[in-house]
């Protein structure tokens, strides 16, 4: 008989553990892909056909007006529908031109969300033990290599595709077929920067999305078992949010509601997820005298500056172009951040005596989330008021939590991302302004209303997306949370065989502070 913890043993286990990796990525690679396609060729349903436009000619006549995007095989498919030959050329429509201005703002918003990836690392990193220094950065840097890939295959059809449904894309820009460098039309407005350009802007925002929630189970999951939770919780939570709110017929952006950058489908998403999964993975097993303030509070900080940077990008970027509605949603993002870290200093200062660099740091990051589905639609002088209201609801949540402690939410995700996302939306209605932005509808109430019910399908899709995968997962990685010996060797060693820190002596630091 092998000893358990044998080299064959080790190697076994990890076999194990590969094909069910490789198991749950052909699923999605195959599997999702097959069953939307036979979604697409259910019957339709009878519906009249409008007449094609007297410009249109009889080779696309048939295919205009077709809902669901569906094209001739010659030929690419246009967000609204409308035909496009394989040479760029619009069949049905005049085609936008090409903006170098705009495509040069969006290649650079691009960058600055893909560094908020790594400014999030930190920002983790700085907050968690030094044993697990390397684990925090690996979650959020794993993210940017597992999420494009699934983007690539099928995320972004799935997302931004026209579909048979207002809840989910279809397959045709899988593998990114059709997605060229020529301009297209999304959702009837048209986009003077190539469709390429678009897709990898919105692959950064899926990236960073499922990192948000790595904060809420430091210390303590599983490696393998976080890599394919992501992949999953992308496919069946981030790709159906992002088509509802942003995709060609998606219920939410049919029903009015506005989000600029993601508050619903980013933070919100994230957020709520992450207390799913905490409750899920279990609380960390601390000791009484265990130290767990953070180690490296500049590292935080630095963390915070390449957030704030790069939030230019992910805001400003959102217009789609470079023009004033980007230059309006950088200036109302700086200020949230700035008004939100400043209150939350004054809170603390207030309830402990003391402003802490973590709390600016905590501040500043709710200001940036708070603001971002308002972005493009509010004014300074909201923006303010936006700023200032978030630190109040994330730290009283906060305290809270640490009052109760019945969920082990380790970095606060919740706090800052859910509940800053969910003021977010609803500041958006209070606040959205017909003056910044001319999709603000004049009817108010029905504005409201959207916007609670996608507080509400951002909190369902959550909720139930993150309870399958997370039990799913926990029976095939037998529990997601490592052994106790593995938590208390730090998760450097115990996952990746390597630490962040060498002492002076040449061996590794094994601190637990």
């Amino acid at each position: 008989m092998r000893h358990p913890h044998s080299v064959y043993a080790q190697v076994h286990d990890l076999l194990r553990r590969f094909a069910y990796f490789v198991a749950v990525m052909a699923s999605i690679t195959f599997i999702v892909p097959i069953s939307a396609s036979f979604a697409q060729d259910s019957p339709p349903t009878a519906t009249a056909t409008p007449p094609a436009p007297a410009s249109a000619t009889p080779e696309t006549a048939n295919n205009i007006g077709d809902e669901n995007g569906l094209a001739h095989p010659d030929f690419t498919t246009k967000f609204d529908g409308s035909i496009k030959a394989d040479d760029g050329t619009v069949k049905n429509e005049s085609a936008p031109e090409l903006s170098g201005g705009d495509t040069a703002w969006m290649l650079v918003s691009t960058a600055l969300v893909l560094f908020m990836t790594p400014g999030l690392a930190l920002f983790y990193a700085g907050m968690t033990r030094s044993k697990n220094v390397l684990n925090v950065l690996m979650q959020s840097f794993i993210s940017v290599a597992i999420v494009t890939v699934i983007w690539v295959v099928v995320g972004y059809s799935l997302a931004f595709a026209p579909g048979n449904n207002d809840m989910i894309g279809g397959l045709d820009f899988m593998m990114l077929k059709g997605v060229g460098q020529t301009t297209f039309v999304w959702n009837g407005t048209a986009m003077a920067i190539p469709h390429q350009v678009f897709m990898a802007f919105q692959m950064m925002f899926a990236v960073i999305t499922p990192a948000l929630i790595s904060g809420a189970i430091v210390d303590r999951m599983k490696f393998s078992a976080y890599c394919v939770f992501i992949a999953l919780w992308s496919l069946l939570v981030y790709v159906p949010m992002a088509h509802m709110v942003w995709g060609p017929g998606g219920k939410l952006f049919k029903l009015g509601a506005l989000d600029f950058a993601g508050g619903t489908v980013i933070h919100m998403t994230s957020g709520i997820s992450a207390l799913v999964l905490a409750m899920i993975v279990g609380k960390r097993r601390l000791s009484s005298h265990e130290d767990t303030r953070p180690h490296n509070l500049p590292m935080t900080l630095i963390g915070t500056g390449i957030l704030w940077f790069g939030w230019f990008g992910f805001n400003g970027g959102s217009a789609g172009a470079s023009n004033g509605l980007a230059g309006s949603a950088f200036m109302v993002t700086h200020i949230a951040a700035a008004t939100a870290g400043l209150v939350w200093c004054l809170v603390e200062w207030v309830h402990v005596k003391q402003p802490t660099a973590l709390g600016f740091a905590s501040g500043a990051v709710a200001g940036l989330v708070a603001i971002t589905p308002a972005s493009g639609f509010v004014t300074a002088s909201s923006a303010i008021i936006i700023g200032a209201v978030v630190p109040l609801i994330s730290y009283t949540a906060i305290q809270i939590k640490n009052k109760l402690q019945r969920v082990d939410d380790t970095l606060d995700v919740f706090a800052v991302h859910g509940l800053g996302g969910i003021w977010g939306a609803i500041a958006t209605g209070i606040f959205a302004d017909k003056a910044v932005n001319s999709l603000v509808p004049d009817d108010r109430a029905a504005l409201m209303s959207a916007q609670l019910q996608s507080i509400m399908w951002a909190v369902i899709l959550a909720v139930v997306g993150t309870l399958v995968i997370g039990l799913v997962l926990k029976v095939l990685f037998k529990g997601l949370a490592v052994s106790a010996n593995d938590e208390e060797a730090g998760l450097d060693l115990a996952m990746h065989g390597e630490t962040g820190y060498v002492s002076t002596s040449g061996l590794s630091d094994g601190r637990t502070h």
